[in-house]
């Protein structure tokens, strides 16, 4: 018996498989993002915990197994959910392993490519430099086995410098997670995100969204559980990250919005400094972005067409006033050099 049991908290796994015996090879075929876990030691679908069952895929999942000949039993249970600052807090958890993990075989491998140009090196050492190959001589065939021997460690010292490196990169990656995810532009994104999945979702409950032919009918059945699950999961994820965005905006960084700009003021963006044409609800409307200088106006343009930045994008903002006494500023520092 082959089980494919989802829950919230655990995500979409296989029961009842051993390493071997060939269930992965056909779950793997589906194309589904179905992964072998060596940490649990089990089949599941990548980034399927605290989230919804994908039904399509558990479905086409059994469809092959019973094809191939296995008895399959799906089993979906939503209710056993976990808080998303629990389930937040333990991705934070697992980075910090991860990055310990990477670090460690990073370490052994950088001390394996030590030891590997260390051997080549000793081996060299008892030969001149540029002594050619003595063909004939006694010696011929022991130059041949130890240039070999020294290539062999090169080569070695190579693979494993490459292999540092790569763990270093991915544990620089887990330990940079948290940061990252907690980024405030990054996380203004996310809400944006959600609210617009949220308002997609609400719609498509009441019956409130634009149909190819005639009008949506409200969702209903096991649909509309499904949907009242993932809206349930998007507004709890919205109270946590309003809170993060509220705390930190508290912790003194500077968090963007309509409220700072006014038509005539600049904003910086990627390094420069744009005019802003026009304050809009999730971005300021600028001169376009492919334009010389570092100040760049609407009559020192030389496109015609505007571009928006959106507030979690901005790096900064001066006034009119400001961007002046720069310019002069620019300007008598360009003629003392001259």
């Amino acid at each position: 018996m082959i089980t494919i049991r989802h829950s919230h908290a655990d995500g979409t796994l296989i029961e009842g498989s051993r390493r071997g015996d060939g269930i992965f090879e056909i779950l793997r075929g589906l194309g589904d993002n179905w992964r072998w876990m060596p940490s649990i030691g089990r089949i599941g679908i990548r980034q399927s915990r605290d989230r919804v069952a994908q039904r399509g895929r558990i479905e086409r999942a059994a469809a092959a197994l019973r094809a191939a000949g296995h008895e399959v039993a799906v089993e979906i249970d939503e209710s056993d959910r976990r808080s998303f600052a629990d389930a937040e807090a333990d991705r934070y958890d697992r980075a910090e392993d991860r990055a310990e993990y990477h670090g460690d075989v990073a370490g052994r491998a950088r001390q394996a490519a030590d030891a590997a140009y260390g051997a080549e090196d000793g081996i060299l050492k008892h030969i001149p430099p540029g002594q050619p190959i003595l063909v004939g001589h006694h010696s011929e065939g022991r130059h041949r086995r130890d240039l070999a021997r020294a290539d062999a460690h090169r080569r070695r010292g190579r693979d494993e410098v490459d292999r540092s490196r790569y763990h270093e990169g991915r544990a620089d990656a887990a330990a940079s997670y948290q940061a990252g995810r907690e980024s405030i532009p990054t996380t203004q994104r996310r809400i944006a995100k959600l609210e617009a999945e949220e308002r997609q979702l609400t719609r498509r409950l009441n019956g409130t969204g634009l149909a190819l032919h005639g009008e949506d009918a409200p969702a209903s059945g096991a649909y509309a559980e499904r949907l009242r699950v993932r809206l349930a999961d998007i507004a709890e994820e919205l109270v946590y990250w309003r809170e993060h965005v509220a705390a930190a905006e508290a912790a003194g960084v500077k968090v963007w919005s309509r409220a700072d700009f006014t038509r005539g003021d600049f904003v910086r963006f990627l390094g420069k400094w744009y005019e802003v044409l026009r304050v809009n609800g999730k971005s300021v409307t600028i001169p376009a972005m492919i334009s010389d200088g570092l100040v760049v106006t609407r009559d020192n343009t030389r496109l015609s067409w505007t571009d928006t930045v959106p507030y979690d994008k901005v790096t900064g903002r001066k006034s009119a006033e400001e961007i002046a006494a720069l310019l002069a500023e620019a300007g008598r520092r360009a003629e003392v050099a001259s």
